[in-house]
């Protein structure tokens, strides 16, 4: 990618979220960039790294647990993609944030993993909104029962919620989805009395629609990284 590259990438998508942010009011350090590094090296890695990104998703845990060896100490890693139960273990207590459980045996090995190695797993559970069958994530009817399943576990901390939305040629297109996380996660925040504060929502295409719906952690590739290898 090349430093200047890297840096030039980065303060555009920051430039975005920052405008964004004031176009609809809100604080731009509101709004956390989890750069998406997918499909790409530690070396890509630690270019960004050099300019100050600190926060990276992965998808992929056997890709992902041999980059977070290589790559520069210190940086945050979430976890973004589907999560198989069998390789949930691996996930607890190498990522400070797990974006996507979406069913209650996935959640119980998070915990099982978490208490034995006495700590506390951040996670937040993804929501398919458009009930879109080629997409993981809990239908909105059943967020409740998820929830409360969660909230029991003693060494998972639930963070909020997250969305893929239908794609759209349209970037707008995608605000009905966001909107909806973001009332789903007010609800349950009140029925559960404590506050949800992660709305982890929006990619390169979509950040702007879901800044202004109230995302607080965009996933950001393509517009970091160029095109995946």
């Amino acid at each position: 990618m090349g430093g200047e590259t890297a840096k030039t990438r980065l303060t555009g998508v920051l430039e975005r979220i920052g405008a964004a942010c004031r176009a609809c009011g809100r604080d731009p350090s509101a709004v956390t960039l989890v750069a998406v590094s997918k499909f790409h090296d530690a070396s890509a890695v630690a270019e960004l790294a050099a300019w100050g990104q600190t926060i990276f998703g992965e998808s992929y845990i056997q890709e992902a647990l041999p980059k977070i060896e290589a790559a520069p100490a210190g940086l945050s890693w979430h976890f973004i993609g589907h999560l198989q139960r069998n390789k949930a273990k691996l996930a607890v207590g190498r990522f400070d944030l797990i974006h996507t459980v979406d069913n209650v045996e996935l959640a119980h090995i998070l915990q099982k993993r978490a208490a034995a190695q006495q700590l506390t797993q951040a996670v937040c559970l993804q929501v398919n909104v458009a009930g879109e069958a080629q997409k993981s994530g809990m239908a909105p009817g059943g967020l409740d029962a998820l929830a409360e399943a969660v909230a029991a576990c003693p060494n998972l901390r639930l963070d909020g919620l997250m969305v893929i939305p239908p794609v759209f040629d349209d970037p707008e297109g995608a605000r009905p989805a966001f909107a909806r996380l973001r009332e789903l996660r007010d609800a349950l925040a009140s029925r559960l009395g404590r506050p949800l504060p992660v709305l982890s929502m929006g990619m390169s295409g979509d950040l702007e629609a879901a800044v202004t719906e109230g995302a607080t952690h965009v996933r950001v590739g393509t517009d970091l990284f160029g095109p995946r290898i």
